[in-house]
């Protein structure tokens, strides 16, 4: 792929991936292997993606703020209960390999289907109402999510989502709002290991996270005025885009 071509489906596939990211997640299923697929080693890529990850939540988060979804706290304190987990997993990714990527993935879908498949209880409209009787889960919980994604980062906004309306109760508009400011905070220490570590190409991931960015706020926007049906239809489509890709391959 030529060097402008490369360029310009990293804005673009990076405006799409802010889109989904922020209404569901799996995006970085979709930009790991562009990104391999212009030069990148896996950890580079790796990486470099998480420069758009964290412009885009950043975009994201603002703009949920702006539009006055608040009540942040619990979401701070899920957010650090991730930091040990990303940081460990990060460091691990280093030497991540792409049959590693696929098989992880592969996992997290069939998870992901699962809480599809099965019905959950009603949301409980929001924090601050009676909460659920084993809330207090998914604090351990989320040191494991963190842990995946400091390592691979794709498809974890189908966990946080899986594990907040599941164990939490809570509605999909509140729960992006959550998603987005907890892979915010984990993906300052994560990114500044793979800078450390060599494992960055500045070029390619500002200019990928400048459509991320644009695409997160576009997204933001529509999750809170269209409400759950609009966030529920573009996660059951992520999903099957990213089954597809795991049966076919890279």
């Amino acid at each position: 792929m030529s060097e402008p071509l490369s360029l310009v489906a990293l804005f673009f596939s990076g405006l799409f991936v802010g889109f989904v990211n922020v209404m569901a997640g799996g995006g970085s299923a979709l930009t790991l292997p562009l990104l391999i697929l212009i030069g990148l080693d896996t950890p580079t890529a790796n990486g470099t993606n998480r420069i758009s990850i964290l412009l885009l939540n950043m975009s994201g988060f603002f703009s949920f703020y702006q539009q006055k979804v608040s009540k942040f706290r619990q979401g701070i304190l899920m957010a650090l209960c991730t930091l040990p987990g990303a940081i460990i997993g990060a460091l691990a990714a280093i030497r991540m390999e792409d049959a590693l990527f696929r098989r992880v993935l592969a996992f997290v879908i069939i998870g992901i289907m699962l809480t599809v498949i099965f019905p959950r209880s009603k949301s409980t409209g929001g924090i601050g109402d009676k909460k659920p009787k084993y809330a207090w889960l998914i604090y351990p919980i989320m040191f494991g999510v963190g842990f995946y994604g400091g390592f691979i980062q794709a498809g974890v906004g189908f966990l946080l989502m899986a594990c907040m309306v599941n164990i939490l109760g809570i509605d999909l508009v509140r729960v992006n709002m959550y998603k987005t400011l907890i892979i915010l905070i984990y993906t300052i220490p994560v990114l500044g290991i793979f800078i450390l570590t060599g494992c960055v190409n500045w070029k390619y991931g500002l200019i990928m996270a400048a459509g991320s960015a644009s695409g997160a706020w576009i997204s933001a926007r529509l999750a809170v005025k269209k409400g759950e049906k609009a966030v529920r239809i573009v996660f059951v489509i992520m999903i099957l885009v990213i089954a597809v890709k795991l049966l076919g391959g890279f």
